[in-house]
């Protein structure tokens, strides 16, 4: 069976699926693999390491022949056109969020997997879990940027010239990203509040060193999945008001909640960011194109407020660090890849929680529980 890497065509993604690594394996467990030429040159992975690793440098055309194309992000326009039926599509495809792609994935007769629909809680998944390993990676990068943003020292520093203060830094969501963004800050020596409407995060915030804030106007809102679940509107009423009092007694805050397929709950409100103090620092991990945790955040972009805020939309950060994150990435995408593979063939089993979790379409039909109302193009 081929298996092929292409060269990422989203504007700004420097990540590749495979690094010559995780070729090597796939290579070891039968399977032929061909990389696109320059597939991992923003990542600096050269043509050469992958020849080196056993795979096929080859031209994009060859490598969208396949049995099994292997993405970071979702295919372009160009791409589509180029795949056949009966081929398969792993990447992360955010499916909730882009029906048009599932139904055009459905119609061209592609059977689509994508990563990001993972059952994250079964056991078997996490060497499989791609939002894990690339949220990791965003969290600790967004906790960077928030110290580079800042115009101030992030530790306890007793100098000479005078002494500086620690940053207080607050963490919102305290997920995989937000652990991640705790144990960064406070590894450079600030001192780190976190928040979560999940009260069971606490114990996991205190591990990595944050004092967990409660909110006394809202209750638990655990959900499904190890997610939290949408607050009501008096719920998210209640918590704004109540959270803009932490909120403006803090230098930077962190965002990093966000809901499958739907806007990111608004955290920090229009008032809170009146209210915080000029040369503060807001990075929003949930700035998307439905929206924000930050009033005004738009993702890649950043400004300063009026009153002298700081607000960053930190969109796309795993890319930022494409070495690090492809090397996570390839590992996820290659442990499922095995999973799914019997003696040398792909083997989607109709009874099994993980695959059916992830597959997406299958023989020109929406196949997945949570999109198979959609119809095809």
């Amino acid at each position: 069976m081929k298996v092929s890497v292409v060269k990422e065509t989203t504007p700004g993604e420097r990540r590749v699926a495979l690094v010559p690594e995780a070729a090597a394996k796939l290579r070891a467990a039968g399977l032929e693999v061909l990389v696109e030429s320059g597939a991992g040159d923003a990542a600096w992975f050269t043509d050469d390491s992958y020849a080196e690793a056993g795979a096929s440098v080859v031209d994009r055309a060859e490598a969208l022949s396949a049995d099994v194309v292997l993405t970071v992000s979702k295919p372009d326009a160009t791409t589509m056109a180029a795949l056949r039926a009966g081929q398969v599509l792993i990447g992360m495809l955010s499916p909730l969020t882009d029906p048009e792609l599932v139904s055009a994935l459905a119609g061209a007769g592609v059977t689509a997997i994508s990563l990001d629909m993972l059952p994250r809680t079964l056991p078997r998944a996490q060497p499989m879990d791609a939002l894990s390993s690339q949220a990791n990676i965003a969290g600790y990068h967004a906790a960077l940027i928030g110290a580079t943003e800042y115009g101030r020292f992030f530790p306890l520093l007793i100098t000479a010239a005078g002494t500086a203060r620690p940053a207080r830094v607050l963490v919102l969501g305290t997920g995989v990203a937000g652990l991640q963004a705790i144990g960064t800050a406070r590894r450079l020596g600030a001192v780190v509040s976190a928040y979560d409407v999940r009260p069971e995060t606490r114990t996991e915030a205190e591990s990595v060193g944050a004092t967990f804030i409660e909110l006394s106007s809202v209750g638990s809102a655990s959900g499904a999945g190890g997610y939290a679940r949408e607050l009501t509107e008096d719920e998210r009423e209640a918590q704004q008001q109540e959270l803009a009092g932490h909120i403006a007694r803090h230098d930077v805050v962190i965002t990093t909640a966000q809901v499958p397929g739907r806007r990111p709950p608004l955290l920090v409100s229009e008032d809170a960011l009146k209210a915080m103090a000029a040369g503060s620092v807001v990075v929003d991990m949930g700035s998307s194109p439905l929206g924000g945790n930050v009033a005004g955040s738009e993702p890649g972009s950043t400004f300063v407020t009026e009153n002298g805020v700081t607000i960053v939309g930190a969109a796309g950060l795993p890319s930022r660090m494409p070495g690090a994150a492809s090397s996570m990435y390839a590992r996820n995408i290659s442990a499922l890849l095995q999973y799914l593979i019997t003696d040398g063939a792909l083997n989607l089993k109709a009874d099994d929680e993980l695959t059916t979790g992830v597959l997406i379409t299958r023989d020109g039909a929406i196949v997945h529980p949570a999109l198979a109302t959609q119809e095809t193009v």
